[in-house]
């Protein structure tokens, strides 16, 4: 799989170097990071059991919807982690004892 993988990213990174690329593709790759983790955060927010899971049990879902309000309002990443992950405890403590 290494193998793979290397092969099929390895020739764009060493062409990177030697051809100009255009200052849009810059501009878009930047978005790259925030999409990956989005696709990565997503399914595990509103499936985190294998199924579709909007409930108040949902710890995972009501601590990511506060990370990323935190996140919007204070673009602080250490903030955002600890007020997510914060959340997440006690949300499954809270929701534990229902």
């Amino acid at each position: 799989m290494m193998g793979v993988t290397l092969l099929t990213r390895y020739p764009l990174l060493a062409l990177t170097g030697r051809i100009a690329l255009p200052q849009r593709v810059f501009a878009a790759l930047r978005f790259v990071p925030v999409a990956v983790l989005t696709a990565i955060c997503t399914p595990a927010m509103f499936t985190p059991s294998g199924e579709f899971t909007f409930a108040l049990e949902n710890a995972y879902l009501w601590a990511g919807l506060l990370a990323v309000a935190v996140a919007w309002l204070s673009r602080n990443l250490l903030l955002t982690i600890v007020a997510g992950m914060a959340f997440f405890f006690v949300w499954r403590w809270v929701a534990g004892g229902l």
